[in-house]
């Protein structure tokens, strides 16, 4: 398998995954409607141990979670693009936006979380998992 690449719109950040995801996700919470803008937030699930921010130093928002966990969205100050979420200690993985990758087209979502916060007007997969909150691990 061959490094999966992204960064943000202007280039000042760069990252690579050298490694398999975990999964591809559709996450419709509060927050993630917050920093999409509205819509539920598609995310690929990178191994913590095979991220890698190659280029830049993006900036991190840090709120509590649902958990009560301190979780982080890491963007790029120059340009704004939301690139991943600092997940909290024990987490294996960063979700990672799949807007952020170079080419997300190949990344289809496994299963859909947080349903209990999605509008009416979200979308979802037929077929795909669906819960409430966060999935048992």
């Amino acid at each position: 398998m061959s490094d999966i690449e992204g960064g943000c719109a202007c280039g000042a950040i760069r990252f690579k995954i050298a490694g398999p995801l975990a999964g591809v996700g559709v996450c419709h919470c509060r927050a993630c409607q917050y920093a999409t803008g509205g819509p539920p937030n598609y995310v690929a699930l990178a191994m913590k141990p095979a991220f890698f921010v190659t280029k830049g130093e993006p900036k991190v928002h840090t709120s509590k979670a649902e958990s009560g966990n301190e979780v982080g969205r890491a963007f790029c100050a120059e340009c704004g693009t939301p690139l991943y979420t600092v997940t909290a200690e024990g987490t294996p993985f960063y979700p990672v936006k799949l807007g952020a990758l170079d080419d997300p087209s190949g990344y289809s979502p496994n299963l859909h979380l947080y349903m209990d916060d999605a509008q009416p007007w979200h979308l979802t997969h037929e077929g795909l998992p669906q819960f409430p909150k966060m999935p048992p691990r």
